[in-house]
């Protein structure tokens, strides 16, 4: 799809954006901004200017979360008359500055046609105006604002596998706790250790987890499967979590009871995460903790959830 395709109806109805899943994403998280990043580290904001309006006709090269994007704008090719997804870009560049990024937008014909340019602001405050399910972001800051005020959110981590999953189906991967769950089994583990933590699984087990930041958006995710006969389906969901047995089943019967689908669930018990995402070719994967995030960043493109009692 190019810039110019009519694929959204200018008349969408409020009830109709409402069935819709909006994602908010940044031009560092979309494209790869490094050279005209450091230009701005080294040289400050007067020389980054310059810099991007002298290349702006110079198309920026995919960034970590470019293969997302183009997965999720694809699923609207079933239907370009009732598009199920919209991407909007958020982004601390200016208009002027910008104009590099819809060039580059329009070079890789990705369908994007609303954009918040903020110059220097953080952009989160267009997060909910836009009704977007899921914010992302290279700035931290940014996400923590997002996460704070009850947003999916996550920072985008540098990654060499930006395009490792080339299938045409989207592939998301999920931790559990303070991502799906809220953090309260969390809290457990670090108060009292592995085993305080399994003996209040297990005694909690028939009682469901709170929501996680990422509940809304895996719901959207779930509606839109649910559209697909499941051996058919343009998305496929797997949740990698630290957890193992005895802890897995208050998780099962949580899911259960949301009403909400994982394709996938894999309890490691503690190991490696980054080779079973690996294996899973996840188009991105979100966690709350750092050390798995580093594990998941040299696998796939992965997003740091800085939410709950680990980054407290």
């Amino acid at each position: 799809m190019t810039l110019q395709h009519k694929s959204h109806n200018p008349h969408i109805t409020h009830m109709e954006r409402q069935n819709q899943l909006v994602i908010g994403i940044a031009s560092r998280a979309l494209f790869d901004l490094g050279a005209s990043h450091e230009v701005f580290e080294k040289e400050g904001v007067d020389a980054y200017c310059r810099y991007q309006v002298e290349h702006e006709d110079v198309p920026l090269e995919p960034g970590v979360a470019f293969n997302l994007t183009r997965k999720l704008l694809a699923l609207n090719n079933a239907d370009p008359e009732n598009p199920r997804v919209e991407v909007i870009l958020l982004s601390r560049n200016s208009s002027d500055t910008g104009l590099r990024v819809f060039n580059s937008i329009q070079h890789h014909k990705l369908d994007i046609k609303r954009a918040a340019f903020t110059r220097g602001e953080s952009p989160f405050r267009y997060v909910p105006v836009f009704g977007a399910h899921l914010f992302l972001s290279a700035n931290p800051a940014d996400v923590r604002e997002a996460l704070e005020a009850g947003y999916a959110a996550a920072t985008i981590l540098p990654s060499n596998n930006v395009g490792q999953n080339e299938t045409s189906q989207l592939r998301i991967a999920f931790d559990g706790d303070a991502v799906l769950f809220s953090d309260e089994a969390e809290r457990v583990f670090k108060k009292g250790g592995l085993e305080a933590f399994s003996d209040s699984e297990t005694q909690a087990a028939k009682e469901p987890l709170s929501g996680g930041p990422f509940k809304n958006f895996l719901s959207m995710l779930h509606r839109i499967q649910s559209e697909y006969p499941p051996d058919a389906a343009p998305i496929r969901t797997a949740l990698v979590t630290a957890r193992g047995a005895p802890a897995h089943e208050r998780v099962i019967r949580t899911l259960r009871t949301w009403g909400i689908r994982i394709d996938e669930s894999l309890f490691l018990a503690g190991m490696d995460k980054g080779p079973f995402l690996q294996a899973f070719g996840a188009d991105i994967f979100f966690d709350d903790q750092e050390k798995h995030c580093a594990s998941a960043q040299l696998h796939v493109p992965t997003g740091h959830v800085p939410h709950g009692v680990a980054n407290e």
